[in-house]
């Protein structure tokens, strides 16, 4: 069977999240997606990057959110700026996967849609794209939804997870290149215990929110399960092609909408539901400590970015953001710690802490001296 035409395809990347747990290189303003840690370009740059060879670039959308709309666009000149889209608040992601399904639907009503996060790690982007490519097909060919599943290499705790079943080999996965299942329920986030089973099974994968479908089997599901919103999407197709009515009709309708997660809201309700197998490197990279996995440490496992002295100090992360005044950072003594220096900050915070740093973030509203470090 063909490959669907590259015009037919259109990637919806989420870039509205906060990324609260690498402050405070991460800031409202600029959170994850949109700074460098690795490499010379941000997560958000590196994610249109890998989806240029699959899709045109006016096939690609961005859904961020009104505070970081106009650095979106700078980051990303090659993108029409009416393919940028600003939420006027959060709505968690049904919001956003309709809001996507409305613009590709006003685009291409026979096309077929990949839904990807804009801060992950992939380092091997033609393997992804490959991969991709074959899941975006059998969509279109099965006319179901989809999700990729990734490899679970550790029982983290922090990811959703996804119940795969058997193997779908028939004329509509004949040259994918890339092998495909049924998926048969989507588990949330589980406790260590359940994570090794999970893990030693080989039958479960992590839910990275990588979604794909037809714009018609996505529209379908959505006037069967959530009819609400698959009215707002009818109704913003209608406007998609103009960016300002858009805007104008967004700021009006968002605040009523339910803030609810697509898998909640559409994928644990919809089936039969199928799973790419996401055989490539992945990583999510959501803490500082996961930082380790991609810098290179010292005789005594420091990962330092910049410059840092040390003595009797090992397993740290120095991230030295500074762009004045870059004094070298001494350690004496100093043990998993995580210190990130920026020109308004400095923080000191003990590596087995670094899920906490949300509620760090949390104390700064309380007080006009350290509010406008969000």
């Amino acid at each position: 069977m063909k490959s669907i035409p590259k015009k037919q395809r259109f990637v919806v990347i989420m870039a509205g999240g906060k990324g609260e747990r690498f402050w405070h290189v991460s800031r409202q303003k600029t959170p994850k997606q949109l700074i460098t840690l690795l490499g010379k370009k941000s997560f958000l740059q590196e994610a249109v990057q890998r989806v240029q060879p699959i899709a045109p670039k006016e096939n690609i959308f961005i859904i961020t959110n009104a505070a970081q709309a106009a650095m979106v666009r700078k980051q990303l000149p090659q993108l029409p700026a009416g393919n940028i889209i600003g939420e006027p608040c959060g709505r968690d992601t049904l919001a956003a996967v309709a809001l996507g399904a409305a613009l590709v639907a006003a685009r291409d009503p026979q096309g077929v849609m990949a839904v990807l996060p804009a801060d992950h790690v992939i380092p091997d982007p033609k393997q992804f794209q490959k991969i991709l490519t074959g899941a975006m097909d059998y969509a279109v060919r099965s006319g179901k939804l989809g999700v990729i599943g990734i490899q679970p290499t550790e029982p983290a705790t922090g990811y959703g997870y996804i119940q795969s079943g058997k193997a779908i080999q028939d004329q509509q996965t004949e040259g994918l290149g890339a092998d495909i299942y049924q998926a048969n329920r989507f588990v949330e986030k589980p406790d260590l215990a359940t994570a090794r089973k999970y893990l030693k099974s080989g039958k479960y994968r992590w839910n990275a929110g990588m979604f794909l479908w037809s714009v018609e089997a996505v529209e379908n599901a959505l006037k069967e399960h959530q009819p609400e919103m698959a009215a707002y999407v009818e109704s913003w197709k209608q406007i998609a092609n103009s960016p300002s009515k858009l805007k104008t009709q967004l700021a009006e309708d968002y605040p009523g909408l339910t803030k609810i997660s697509v898998d909640f809201a559409l994928m644990e309700k919809a089936g039969p539901l199928f799973m790419a197998d996401g055989a490539f490197d992945w990583d999510d990279l959501g803490s500082w400590p996961a930082l380790e996995r991609h810098l290179q440490k010292d005789d005594f496992g420091n990962c330092i970015v910049g410059t840092a002295l040390h003595l009797d100090s090992s397993g740290n992360i120095v991230f030295d953001n500074r762009t004045k005044n870059k004094t070298p950072i001494a350690l004496l003594g100093i043990c998993n710690a995580i210190i990130v220096a920026t020109d308004d900050a400095i923080m000191i915070a003990d590596k087995g802490k670094a899920q906490e740093i949300k509620k760090l973030v949390g104390m700064l509203a309380d007080s006009s001296k350290t509010s406008k470090l969000l």
